[in-house]
């Protein structure tokens, strides 16, 4: 958790930024994390030859030695270095030092190449327009510590909540604790492969590694289990390459070290090369307009025929998963009761085809400000052989947050979220129940093949038994199935009514007599 004064040091840059002439959020974040990622390979660098120092070898260059083709010192290029310099010295050996180097540094296939970061700046661009700014962001942060991981991953995830507009092609953050809620469903572990295929700035994968660091704190201390987390248990596929640079640093920064980001357009370019080859993947997937049949990848067309993106990639997740896989995913409300064959047929492979577990129902407000259409949390397994008996519904109204475009807090922080509730030996009142159903989720999903069968489906949660779904043309939206009680209201008699409205009449035209009496 970061301190008020980290949120204030956070805060003096983003207010340098903008008033410096950077107004886009994405553009801020891109150029800080150039910064950090300087900063970070800084402090690599002087690791390196404090070790050389003391074993008496020669040390590993992440940093070039020597001098470059202009005879400029490579030395100039570490943080600690020109952090000192005067501003305009600063600004000119970032423009023409540093950024043509990390625009080569995967050609260059050096030590620092090795990052998934590093594979991503080819298209890293300096814009920050002058000297002054340059010189007052470098100072601001030069006094924010980075040596801890926690402090680092909470600063980052403090600044990506500071984007405050959507982007193109329908990207926005999904709040950070409906991510916590789905990786706690799905409760990853140590033997997972994970995806996302829509990651933009990977707060799933984030959120999965923090989860297995809390749940299985000897993990990394088994070498098999550490290789595994570093290099091959999480993947993120995104076609903006700002989303990829940024969603590299944040696994970095999150203590992951080399994670699988990708540029790739999962719809257009298919899924035969990954298919089968997760057991595990967390997406919140764009959800906003459709491809051509021509762009569209044909592996996912003989899945489910259609243009519609949130049903390709549903077919998507499906193609990708191993038997045995499972998945938590956010659709919009309309893939469960759309009548369209496609999604009729998409929702009856998940029914019959696949393991459907759960349709959890989120509030209206949850994505606001970016929009304010409904959506639903699915939960399926990929079995490929049926296996689905009933389906657990839950009615989630409150968030913990307003649900209005300002998403106010509703409860005191110790209150939000979920990490209080993660060992169930703290319960919410009903009261604070009633601002924040998150808890309630996670410990009713427990008990979805015991109590929760028993539960009417007047409740905010029950289960429904396949044939039911299936007599109901596989509609999967909640309020198909939720039973809502009427209160009685006793009524008076009409005669009673009326006898009382004769009254009334009589005494107003007593009233007008008496008043016309007067008048002559």
């Amino acid at each position: 958790m970061l301190t008020g004064e980290l949120r204030n040091k956070v805060d003096q840059v983003w207010n340098a930024f903008w008033s410096g002439g950077i107004a886009n959020p994405i553009e801020v974040i891109e150029q800080i994390t150039y910064l950090l990622f300087l900063r970070a390979l800084d402090s690599d660098q002087t690791r390196e030859d404090n070790k050389a120092l003391r074993l008496k070898t020669q040390p590993v260059h992440l940093i070039p030695a020597g001098v470059d083709a202009q005879g400029r010192p490579h030395e100039n290029m570490r943080w600690s270095r020109f952090k000192n310099m005067a501003p305009a010295e600063m600004f000119d050996v970032l423009s023409n030092q540093v950024f043509p180097f990390l625009r080569g540094l995967q050609a260059s296939g050096g030590p620092a190449a090795e990052s998934a970061f590093a594979h991503h700046m080819q298209g890293a661009r300096f814009t920050i327009p002058t000297a002054g700014l340059l010189a007052k962001v470098v100072d601001l942060l030069d006094t924010i510590p980075l040596d801890d991981r926690d402090t680092k991953g909470d600063l980052y995830e403090y600044m990506l909540g500071k984007i405050a507009s959507a982007g193109q092609n329908g990207q926005f953050r999904t709040p950070r604790h409906i991510i916590e809620l789905m990786v706690a469903l799905t409760a990853p572990v140590p033997q997972d492969t994970i995806c996302d295929p829509a990651s933009g700035t990977c707060g799933f994968l984030v959120a999965a590694g923090e989860y297995l660091r809390a749940t299985y704190p000897d993990m990394l201390r088994v070498p098999a289990q550490n290789a595994h987390f570093h290099n091959g248990m999480f993947h993120g596929y995104d076609f903006d390459n700002t989303m990829l640079r940024i969603g590299s640093m944040n696994m970095l920064l999150h203590g992951v070290e080399h994670p699988a980001i990708e540029y790739r357009d999962s719809l257009s370019q298919g899924a035969a090369g990954d298919a089968e080859a997760y057991s595990l993947i967390l997406a919140n997937p764009p959800f906003a307009g459709s491809l051509d049949y021509e762009s569209t990848a044909k592996d996912l067309q003989s899945i489910v025929k259609t243009k519609k993106t949130e049903l390709l990639f549903l077919a998507l997740f499906l193609r990708l998963l191993k038997t045995g896989g499972r998945a938590a995913v956010i659709v919009p409300d309309g893939v469960l009761f759309g009548s369209s064959k496609a999604h009729k047929e998409l929702r009856r492979k998940l029914v019959e085809e696949q393991k459907l577990d759960a349709v959890i129902s989120l509030p209206g407000g949850v994505f606001k400000p970016y929009a304010g259409v409904s959506t639903a949390i699915l939960l399926f397994t990929k079995t490929m052989s049926g296996g689905t008996d009933s389906v657990w519904f839950y009615d989630m109204q409150a968030d913990g947050w307003s649900l209005d475009d300002k998403r106010q807090p509703l409860l005191d922080t110790s209150l939000l979220g979920l990490q209080r509730f993660m060992d169930k030996r703290s319960q919410l009142s009903e009261t604070e129940h009633a601002k924040n159903n998150l808890p309630d989720v996670l410990e009713r999903w427990g008990q979805r093949n015991g109590t929760e069968r028993d539960r009417p489906r007047t409740a905010q949660s029950f289960c429904v038994p396949k044939a039911d779904i299936e007599a109901n043309g596989y509609d999967l939206s909640i309020n198909r199935y939720k039973e809502v009680v009427h209160e009685q209201v006793q009524h008076r008699a009409p005669g009673e009514i009326l006898a009382e409205l004769r009254a009334l009449e009589d005494e107003i035209a007593r009233g007008m007599g008496v008043l016309e009496g007067m008048l002559k």
